[in-house]
């Protein structure tokens, strides 16, 4: 399994549909995934640091990840090897799971989501979009949450609420129709 296809995935977190899509009882496919395997990955940081004792390498401060037309800013990236003959200091290591953290910004094709935290699993191939509000926008609809788990095999995501104390919360969602003009 090629890590590159599946690194591009986290790229995509609260990407992968619109908004308006996530009506449907705060469930719904992943009917937009613009991921390419053959374009470049351009990742920055502040340093990075590799321990190769725990299979970790993380990245630390103004990350930035550029893939196309994909954006991931976040403070802190962690990126979690399969213990194998590969490297995390060359990038060869098999990839189990990507952790963002400190502020999660994504943006593709006039799409952004913000949380506070994101995880993907490689294994599972399950994304988590958690914090005190997950915040999904297209143009002028936007959609807002707490919890946003999108399972990539299935295509299935759901939007969870914000809970207060006892009170269960709700997910948010503003739609602006077109202009028939």
């Amino acid at each position: 399994m090629n890590s590159r296809p599946h690194m591009l995935m986290i790229l995509a977190l609260g990407l992968l549909f619109p908004p308006a899509a996530l009506a449907q009882e705060g469930q719904a496919g992943a009917t937009r995934l613009n991921l390419s395997s053959d374009e470049p990955i351009q990742i920055e940081s502040d340093r990075f640091e590799v321990d190769e004792s725990k299979n970790i390498g993380v990245f630390i401060g103004n990350v930035s990840v550029v893939q196309g037309a994909t954006l991931l800013k976040t403070a802190r990236m962690t990126v979690h090897y399969a213990k194998s003959n590969g490297s995390a200091t060359t990038g060869s290591a098999q990839i189990e799971r990507l952790e963002a953290e400190g502020g999660v910004y994504l943006k593709s094709e006039g799409q952004v989501a913000t949380g506070d935290r994101g995880t993907f699993d490689m294994k599972t191939e399950v994304l988590v979009l958690t914090g005190d509000e997950v915040v999904l926008t297209e143009g002028k609809n936007v959609i807002v949450g707490c919890a946003l788990t999108v399972q990539m095999k299935t295509g299935h995501a759901t939007l969870e609420s914000c809970k207060s104390g006892e009170s269960p919360g709700r997910v948010r969602m503003l739609l602006t129709p077109e202009s028939q003009n």
